[in-house]
């Protein structure tokens, strides 16, 4: 059965709209600095606890069955509801450092409902062609992690309030896209329910560690990147005294390459394979890292806002093409509670990257501390070396 046409488009402009809340804090981050007065450290923690918050949601969606037992349509809906509310709570002027973070926390909670949720709604209607359907999926997610330096950067003299409203907006608009137009697909089926004793069997397979362990590695690197691309901008402009950036917007550009890049990495590796298109990816993006110091000494902007737009795209290729391997060598009968685990560990390993690279920028004060993010990927190719995967 061949789902309707409208039926990918409406999911992934869903999937852009409502994952806009994902780094809405992050674009305004200047204007909450100030308005509220917060430490230097508040980009990791406030992005930290948005990644917590996702894995805390997931974990609770896994354990309780929630997208199982209920239309994931109207999982998604209501999640997109309470995402936009508590990304609004933001702009309240009794807000304290306290207050922005639970805030962030409960946003990247019902994310959990999001972004997940919307991938297990493209599976319940594309049981083949699973790869690009993720590759286009993935895509929407890079664009709507992206819009808000766009916002920020096209709000002109409105307060940066407006940012936080528009996203919650957009938010709202892709819940009712989903829950009005997308009923639930052909292939719905019921998944395990989560078993934590379950979990060495799922990882007592070679094929299914691998994938896993190259989902580690580039989560450690991915999340980090997208986090600091402003931070990057910046440092470069203060580098080069000579030079001016317009950083929401380049930041935009920078992070929403990543989306044409999901989507080209889909079809190429339905020419190829998964493993060679995800080993090339982690290659280059751990060499973006390794390189990256020594791009801030060349004093032409082009030649450094080019490698940054091509770290961009490697950085996030594979993601989509993990996802599909992970999904593919998981036991059947536990299907559901090994993408949960892989899901969780991987987004809880980008709050030791996102600290790690917070602390040490203060202490180091040099893009030399980027060099970190190269264990990511190194670790990814060391397993992606593996054959038969």
């Amino acid at each position: 059965m061949k789902p309707p046409k409208l039926i990918l488009p409406v999911i992934v402009s869903s999937q852009l709209f409502c994952t806009s809340l994902w780094f809405a804090g992050n674009a305004v981050m200047d204007e909450l600095m100030t308005s509220f007065q917060l430490g230097q450290g508040a980009l990791g923690h406030l992005t930290s606890a948005v990644q917590f918050g996702f894995i805390t949601g997931t974990l609770i969606f896994a354990i309780l069955c929630i997208a199982d037992r209920n239309s994931p349509s109207k999982v998604f809906f209501v999640c997109a509801i309470l995402g936009a509310l508590f990304n609004l709570c933001i702009i309240w002027d009794g807000n304290t450092f306290f207050s922005i973070l639970l805030f962030r926390f409960l946003t990247g909670f019902f994310l959990a409902g999001i972004y997940p949720v919307g991938m297990k709604i493209a599976a319940d209607y594309f049981e083949k062609g699973l790869g690009k359907s993720l590759g286009f999926l993935v895509g929407a997610l890079v664009i709507g992690t992206a819009l808000p330096h766009l916002l920020k950067d096209a709000k002109g003299d409105f307060s940066w309030e407006i940012v936080m409203m528009i996203t919650s907006g957009i938010a709202l608009l892709g819940g009712l896209l989903m829950v009005l137009l997308v009923p639930d697909g052909p292939f719905r089926k019921p998944s395990s329910k989560f078993d934590i004793a379950a979990i060495p069997k799922i990882f007592s397979g070679k094929k299914f560690r691998t994938a896993a362990f190259g989902y580690f590695g580039h989560m450690w690197e991915l999340y980090t990147f997208w986090a600091f691309v402003p931070v990057i901008l910046q440092y470069y402009v203060e580098e080069q005294t000579d030079v001016s950036f317009n950083i929401p917007l380049l930041s935009f550009f920078i992070i929403a390459i990543g989306g044409l890049a999901c989507v080209i990495g889909a079809y190429i590796a339905q020419r190829t394979s998964l493993r060679k298109v995800v080993f090339m990816a982690l290659l280059f993006s751990g060499l973006c890292c390794l390189l990256a110091p020594v791009l801030f000494q060349i004093s032409i902007p082009f030649v450094f806002i080019s490698f940054l737009l091509f770290w961009g795209m490697v950085v996030i290729a594979d993601s989509p093409l993990l996802s599909t391997m992970v999904a593919q060598n998981a036991p059947v009968e536990l299907k559901g509670t090994a993408l949960t685990i892989v899901n969780c560990l991987g987004f809880s390993i980008t709050i030791l990257s996102i600290q790690l690279i917070n602390q040490l920028r203060y202490l180091v004060d040099s893009p030399v501390v980027l060099m970190l993010l190269a264990f990511g990927p190194m670790l990814g190719l060391m397993v992606m070396r593996r054959k038969g995967v």
